[in-house]
């Protein structure tokens, strides 16, 4: 790839779609006093020179933001339209009054169709004060640039549902799928930095286990692989990261890296 540019990556959620700790749950998980044991709904924040967006808008999006101090942001890329995946779209509002400019969500034709359903309210031709101004861009399974940076889109399956996972640069963003084919396997070839959802140890019909992540990684070979979308099934931190190959993690929020 050319042009490459270095890119700053912040963890802003590793958590599956119920959150650790879990409601109700008194789990020695959900009770950990250990931070990394805490995990928001999953999403990453990208910030590549003046560039600032988000894979992903969760329920969580307002405390992630708050958390991280983040005064700018451009755009964001959806994998799918889950609601731990676009729960937080409201609240991008706040960078139009900061920005005074539209936000930009990327994200293809079903989840788009998803996303305003949703948020109808957002989408209708009445132009009530307040409510975010978004102007989506549908993409589709080819590269697309957002802002002068080179998105390449990698097809992946959430049992039935088909979703993204995303490629930029030198670094790769996959969650909540439990399929990708040989064909787009290829695509991930010379990453640097994996991402990748690893939901707990048993089975699960619709995302990858540790095992299953874990071979998935080996195939690709990247330097570096980092495990997000953890359920508290999976266990404390501490402990199962000693289960872990020597260049795979489990992210935790608020890990930055750079790629």
């Amino acid at each position: 790839m050319k042009n490459k540019q270095s890119l700053s990556i912040t963890f802003l959620g590793t958590g599956t779609s119920s959150g650790v700790p879990m409601i109700g749950c008194d789990c020695s998980v959900c009770m950990s006093k250990d931070s990394k044991d805490k995990r928001l709904r999953t999403a990453v924040l990208i910030e590549a020179a003046n560039n600032v967006f988000t894979i992903d808008i969760g329920p969580d999006f307002r405390q992630q933001m708050l958390r991280e101090k983040v005064q700018k942001l451009d755009a964001a890329i959806i994998t799918h339209a889950h609601k731990d995946h676009v729960g937080g779209i409201d609240e991008v509002r706040a960078f139009n009054f900061k920005s005074g400019s539209e936000f930009h969500l990327y994200t293809e034709a079903l989840a788009a169709e998803s996303i305003q359903a949703q948020y109808d309210y957002i989408f209708k031709a009445t132009d009530y004060p307040g409510i975010p101004k978004i102007k989506l861009h549908i993409i589709d399974e080819q590269p697309f640039d957002v802002n002068g940076i080179k998105i390449i889109p990698i097809r992946l399956m959430h049992y039935r549902l088909p979703v993204l996972g995303f490629r930029i640069h030198d670094f790769t963003y996959i969650t909540d799928a439990n399929h990708i084919s040989d064909e787009e396997i290829a695509k991930l070839k010379g990453t640097k930095v994996l991402v990748l959802n690893a939901l707990r140890k048993e089975q699960h019909i619709s995302h990858f286990t540790l095992d299953e992540a874990i071979a998935l990684a080996k195939k690709v070979a990247a330097e570096k692989t980092y495990f997000v979308h953890m359920s508290h099934q999976m266990g404390k931190h501490e402990e199962v990261s000693k289960e872990l190959p020597s260049n795979m993690f489990f992210a935790y929020d608020g890990l930055k890296i750079e790629v």
